[in-house]
């Protein structure tokens, strides 16, 4: 009786969807939505220990107003606005030159810029920061003594320090951009820059009237997920500086979580910081949205 009964149900046009989705479903719940409510819940709680827990109301949201807080979102606002600027541009522009027909070994290019993503972040962090050490034999020194510069230490000061942190996300991702950009391209028809080039439009007017609106949707994405993961960014900094970054150079709001959770054990607090740290990339990203208009109606 029970076989028939899941025969039937397998059989059953309507029963296999839902077992399709039920993993999906199953662990989003598990590992997604239930430990967001808990991360709430958590956030209005001041948690000594395992069963010691007192509810403390708004108290962990109050001490966001602190000079950490503020640096590590200072830090976390600066590093997402300069990637955004730099794996932007830099991958439309590379995507165009591989996308010209008369480029040859375009699969090797896209081959070489992509394989950095693959690299572990820490392997990458650890690289870079032996890199940008404060010796004068170090890579980026080595470099800069080439123009007559003193060495920097590059990874105490705010400004050097930013800039080596871009350099490291922009080193993995400036190839994954390129090939969203590239997979854009491909889909705009060729008929349009023909018909652009027969009425006498140059290169720059085919790439400011053809180019650029047919990358829109990719742009929108593209900056979507950069301010998703800028604000989310951890390993880098970790690999660079751990928990111990001078001034709070290196200090990102997810390094402020860690610390505060894993290092001072204030759960309560940390997950404050979570809650808000969503908020805040949920108005960014409606921000940036409503400034491309994805919220307006196709006119007919």
């Amino acid at each position: 009786m029970k076989k028939s009964l899941w025969r039937s149900l397998l059989n059953s046009p309507k029963a296999v969807p839902y077992f399709f989705v039920a993993p999906f479903v199953l662990s989003f719940l598990l590992f997604y939505l239930y430990p967001f409510i808990a991360t709430i819940q958590m956030s209005f709680q001041r948690i000594a220990g395992f069963g010691d827990v007192t509810f403390i109301g708004w108290s962990n949201y109050g001490r966001l107003l602190n000079e950490h807080f503020f640096n590590a979102l200072r830090t976390t606002s600066q590093y997402t606005f300069w990637t955004i600027l730099v794996l932007v541009p830099l991958p439309i522009l590379l995507a165009v030159l591989v996308n010209h027909k008369r480029v040859r070994f375009t699969g090797f290019f896209k081959s070489a810029l992509f394989i950095p993503a693959l690299t572990s972040v820490i392997v990458a962090g650890i690289f870079f920061r032996y890199s940008f050490g404060e010796q004068a034999t170090t890579l980026a020194n080595a470099v800069t003594g080439l123009f007559g510069m003193k060495p920097i230490t590059w990874l105490q000061i705010k400004g050097p320090a930013m800039f080596a942190l871009v350099l490291l996300c922009t080193w993995r991702w400036l190839g994954v951009n390129m090939v969203y950009f590239l997979s854009g391209l491909q889909g705009i028809s060729q008929e349009l820059y023909e018909a652009a080039e027969i009425d006498g439009a140059g290169a720059w007017d085919r790439f400011r009237c053809i180019t650029l609106p047919g990358l829109k949707p990719v742009i929108i994405y593209v900056i979507t997920i950069s301010v998703y993961g800028g604000f989310s960014m951890f390993a880098e900094s970790y690999a660079f500086w751990k928990t111990a970054t001078p001034g709070d150079i290196g200090m990102t709001i997810v390094s402020y979580i860690y610390q505060m959770g894993f290092n001072n054990f204030d759960m309560g607090f940390a997950s404050a910081i979570g809650i808000t740290l969503v908020i805040l990339v949920m108005l960014v990203n409606l921000i940036q949205l409503t400034c491309f208009g994805f919220f307006k109606k196709d006119s007919d």
